[in-house]
């Protein structure tokens, strides 16, 4: 394909970065980028993956925006409210970058469709709010080979980490399986302050654009967390687990399984503090 003069106008900045020019942003515009919620990490996200030339991306939620959400999932404005998440996440991410190929599924991501969806992406992005999803993402990417970008927000703090299948620590690694149901309180619960969606989302986007390009290190085997109130970034090593009930082995999960949807977020961990 040939980049039009507006085309080349609009990606010039990355155009003149050796590390992207003419031909990586082929790569990027070829792309295919499946983000799993349209909320507080999916929002800048899109955004960023668009205005970057992103080709094709995939956004699954059976949500309806809420005047709540507005305070940090900045894909919706206030007319929005009421209105389906990816409709309104359609609109915002076409008026950004014309360019770009957007696929909407207004549904909830389960161990029936999860497969399938996953095959049509190069890249995942885990922007949903509550362990079970998580889980379930986690897996569909093992099985189905694909690199998985983890996120995750709850009041100061935010994590971030990239998992390659059979490479690289996968969630279950790391958290063997969602905790109890109300064990960890939800963001409804415990609250989030909004500008953690963000800075936590444009990290997963940068991970994403890096495992498209070929370029730089990758987050994998190491988490990184963020706090707020402090402002500080902390990195924690990890490696894959060799007794890992999905990526080890002699694995006991070969199937995808739909746990109980409650909870939320940064999960706790032995060794793995999450402020």
């Amino acid at each position: 394909m040939e980049f039009s003069e507006e085309q080349i106008n609009r990606y010039s900045r990355h155009i003149l970065l050796p590390e992207v020019g003419g031909k990586g942003q082929k790569k990027l515009s070829k792309a295919k980028v499946f983000i799993v919620g349209a909320g507080g990490l999916g929002s800048p996200v899109a955004l960023y993956l668009a205005a970057a030339g992103v080709g094709t991306l995939g956004l699954i939620d059976s949500d309806v925006v809420d005047l709540s959400n507005l305070q940090r999932q900045v894909l919706h404005h206030t007319p929005d409210v009421n209105r389906p998440k990816v409709t309104s996440a359609k609109e915002k991410i076409l008026a950004l970058n014309p360019d770009v190929k957007v696929e909407t599924y207004e549904d909830r991501l389960t161990s029936r469709n999860a497969l399938d969806l996953i095959s049509q992406y190069d890249v995942v992005i885990d922007g949903v709010d509550n362990f079970p999803a998580k889980f379930l993402i986690n897996d569909a990417c093992f099985f189905g080979k694909k690199p998985l970008v983890h996120g995750g927000i709850l009041k100061f703090d935010g994590r971030v980490f990239t998992i390659i299948p059979e490479q690289s620590a996968c969630y279950r690694c790391i958290f063997k399986e969602p905790p109890p149901p109300g064990k960890v309180p939800s963001c409804q619960e415990a609250g989030i302050i909004g500008v953690v969606a963000g800075i936590i989302g444009t990290i997963q986007a940068t991970e994403a654009l890096k495992l498209i390009l070929s370029i730089g290190q990758p987050l994998t085997n190491r988490i990184m967390d963020f706090n707020a109130l402090t402002t500080k970034f902390r990195e924690i090593q990890t490696k894959r687990n060799p007794n890992c009930h999905l990526c080890g082995p002699q694995p006991t999960i070969t199937k995808l399984i739909d746990y109980e949807q409650e909870a939320c977020e940064l999960q706790p961990s032995a060794g793995v503090s999450v402020s």
